[in-house]
């Protein structure tokens, strides 16, 4: 009997022996496994944002494919959405930057797939004067500020005013950029004659001298305002609004439509022509002389044969470029309103004298 309580005692202590050997391995075990396991979860939690980029960069891509074949709408301006309303704000809202506008007589140009001529200004308008025929329009509905263009209504009332031109005017503080905070060669206290300021605001379109015709004018700045909408209404320019003669406002507003009338109209006037394409002009500015030179560099080139021509720039017109040229034995009328860079105006002309020529070249063969 008691071999047999020794016997079982010895077999329970054995067990408890194993048991508590066999312990370490299946907590070594667990941990193996629960290590395993972490490794697991790390590395998918590692590749995850690997993933995730992945479909990033494949959504940026898709959404600039995207991006390639959408039309840009330029948004209007506050100060033009105040100055025209809500109805005029809807349509510069529509205005389309960097599109493609339909051609007409200049669609047979091979160089083009699609037949139709891309510029990079926002409005753009072209039209044979001595046929009517419109070769090019772009956004030519759109009624948007006109920067300096302005200027050459403020040359047009003057002109047909028939003041005095040899009257010496002065500029004064009154005709300080208020709008802008730009600056003028032209100091406080300069004077010049009439046809000198006519002459620098149309040719270098210096705004103290546009500021000094429209101060000078009889009745003040607020009849000559009046008379210059007065005579915009006479031309039928239903779309064209002036606050102001110098264009740094950008509530003065036309269409493309509008401006190739003023041009017609300017053309007429022999001073507005000659002093809008001369190259350069000298005055005495207090005792020193001062040279200004035309702001359009294409007026240097006699094969353009412009007899009007106006440059233009604020922040809300971006650049802008109107004149009347002949091209290939054609008077044409070329507005180009809203360019995006300094030298996109310029270019965007040369562009439609490129297609014009060539498509009388395409007419010969």
């Amino acid at each position: 009997m008691a071999r047999s309580l020794n016997r079982a005692f010895a077999i329970a202590l054995l067990c408890a022996s194993s048991i508590a050997v066999g312990l370490p391995a299946v907590s070594t075990a667990a941990t193996s496994s629960s290590q395993a396991t972490a490794k697991k979860s790390k590395a998918k939690a590692t590749a995850t944002p690997a993933s995730s980029k992945a479909k990033v960069v494949a959504r940026k891509n898709t959404a600039k494919s995207a991006s390639k074949t959408a039309v840009v709408v330029k948004k209007p301006s506050r100060a033009v959405a105040s100055a025209k309303g809500a109805g005029q704000a809807a349509v510069v809202a529509s205005v389309r930057r960097a599109s493609f506008g339909p051609m007409s007589s200049l669609d047979h140009d091979e160089s083009a797939s699609t037949g139709q001529l891309s510029l990079r200004s926002s409005t753009a308008f072209v039209q044979d004067l001595n046929s009517s025929d419109v070769l090019f329009a772009k956004n030519d509905a759109a009624i948007v500020p006109i920067a300096s263009i302005t200027k050459l209504m403020t040359a047009l009332v003057v002109v047909d005013a028939n003041l005095d031109l040899e009257e010496m005017l002065e500029i004064t503080t009154e005709d300080i950029d208020t709008y802008k905070n730009t600056g003028s060669r032209l100091a406080i206290g300069t004077r010049l004659s009439r046809t000198d300021m006519l002459h620098l605001a149309l040719m270098s379109s210096e705004n103290r001298a546009a500021s000094a015709l429209g101060r000078n004018y009889p009745g003040g700045l607020t009849a000559f305002v009046q008379a210059m909408n007065a005579k915009a209404s006479l031309l039928g320019m239903h779309d064209t609004r002036y606050v102001e003669p110098t264009g740094l406002s950008s509530s003065n507003v036309s269409s493309a439509r509008d401006l190739v009338r003023l041009m017609q109209t300017a053309a007429q006037r022999p001073l507005i022509h000659e002093y809008t394409t001369s190259t350069s002009y000298s005055v005495d500015v207090r005792g020193r002389t001062q040279t200004f030179r035309n702001t359009n560099q294409l007026v240097s080139k006699p094969d353009w044969g412009i007899t009007v021509s106006k440059t233009g720039f604020i922040n809300e017109a971006g650049r802008c470029l109107v004149m009347l040229a002949n091209i290939e034995g054609r008077q044409l009328a070329i507005v180009l309103l809203d360019s995006a860079g300094s030298f996109t105006r310029t270019a965007d002309a040369v562009r439609v004298r490129q297609w014009l020529q060539r498509e009388v070249a395409h007419n010969t063969l």
